[in-house]
């Protein structure tokens, strides 16, 4: 039998915006326990967003993780010797940490000076519904909508 599902842990707001979704990215972005380094990265992601972008930072930010957002998912499932890729939808804790690390992982592997440029570019493409993390959105959807025939076999 599986162990409890683990509790959900009470997360501050950042000190620049407030807002609790910004810290739960800066967490997923932070190496080897560096809070303040990836704070800093950030917030110096916004300020450069600010400067490229009229709407501000902290609103390109949040519709760019609007625009990563995967709705379902594909899971494999062993029925009868074949494998199947079965659609699934996604919880909302899921989906959002989905995003996030697409978007971190993208901008790591993104060409640039710093990690705050890439995070910055990745960031505005996907606000502008370009780039790697909104592609892998989209390659998600389009491998549950082929695999649609299989969603029977759900769980």
């Amino acid at each position: 039998m599986r162990k409890a599902r683990a509790k959900s842990r009470i997360i501050d707001p950042d000190p620049r915006y407030g807002d609790k979704v910004v810290t739960k990215f800066v967490n997923n972005l932070m190496l080897n326990g560096k809070k303040n380094i990836s704070f800093r990265i950030f917030y110096d992601a916004m300020d450069i967003i600010d400067k490229r972008n009229e709407e501000g930072g902290l609103a390109v930010f949040h519709k760019a993780l609007e625009n990563v957002t995967p709705q379902v998912e594909v899971k494999s499932r062993r029925v009868g010797g074949a494998t199947f890729q079965i659609p699934q939808p996604i919880r909302d804790d899921r989906k959002q940490s989905l995003a996030m690390k697409w978007l971190i992982s993208f901008s790591k592997k993104r060409n640039g000076k710093s990690m705050a440029t890439k995070l910055a570019d990745e960031l505005s493409a996907a606000f502008k519904e370009e780039g790697a993390a909104y592609k892998k959105k989209e390659d998600t959807h389009r491998m549950a909508e082929a695999n649609k025939a299989f969603s029977h076999f759900r769980f």
